[in-house]
Order: C-alpha cells, then sequence, then structure tokens
C-alpha cells in the first residue's frame, strides 16, 4: 500500500501511529486516545472509533468484541459562545445571586 491510511481525520491519526502507540505499551483504546488524541475532534470519536478499534484488535490479537469504547465526555457538541453571552445569568457570580436574594 502506498502512502498513509488515516484513521482519525479530525485529528490526523494514522495506521502508523496506531501500530506505534501499541509498539509503545498502549494496547488499551483508552491509552490511544490519550497517546494519539484521535476521538478528540469535532466528531468526537463517532466517525473513527469503531475503526479504530478494530484496527487495534487486530494488531493486539483480541477479539473485537472484547475492545470496549472509550468513556465519552460532555460536551458532545460544543456550545457556541454567542449563547451563553446572551445569557444574563451566565454573567453573575455566586456572591452577586446571594446578594439579590
Amino acid at each position: 500500500m502506498a502512502g498513509k491510511i488515516i484513521l482519525c481525520r479530525c485529528e490526523d491519526m494514522t495506521l502508523a501511529d496506531l501500530v506505534h502507540s501499541v509498539e509503545r505499551g498502549y494496547a488499551d483504546i483508552e491509552e490511544v486516545k490519550r497517546y494519539t488524541g484521535f476521538g478528540t475532534g469535532p466528531c468526537q470519536g463517532k466517525e473513527c472509533l469503531a475503526l479504530v478499534a478494530t484496527e487495534l484488535a487486530k494488531i493486539t490479537g483480541k477479539p473485537p468484541a472484547t475492545i470496549p469504547p472509550f468513556t465519552a465526555r460532555p460536551p458532545l457538541a460544543p456550545t457556541p459562545l454567542k449563547l451563553l453571552a446572551r445569557d444574563p445569568g451566565a454573567h453573575r457570580f455566586a456572591d452577586e445571586t446571594d446578594a439579590d436574594e
């Protein structure tokens, strides 16, 4: 095969990156995520998780069913800052709200 095989488009993670992470001892999907950064882009792993898990299973020789998905952490969808800027309550601090009551 010529060229690089991209597994995570958001973070530009390649198959070679996955192989390298396993060679360094990161054989768990959470460890691979932390080492390579896959699944942390705009898609939050929705497009790359299954592909990375499948390739990880092949590389490590584990059955694919034994590789659980990584832990998803909010926000799953980014919150536009303009929504917070329009909210008057977002500009108040705890001591200010206590003073009004």
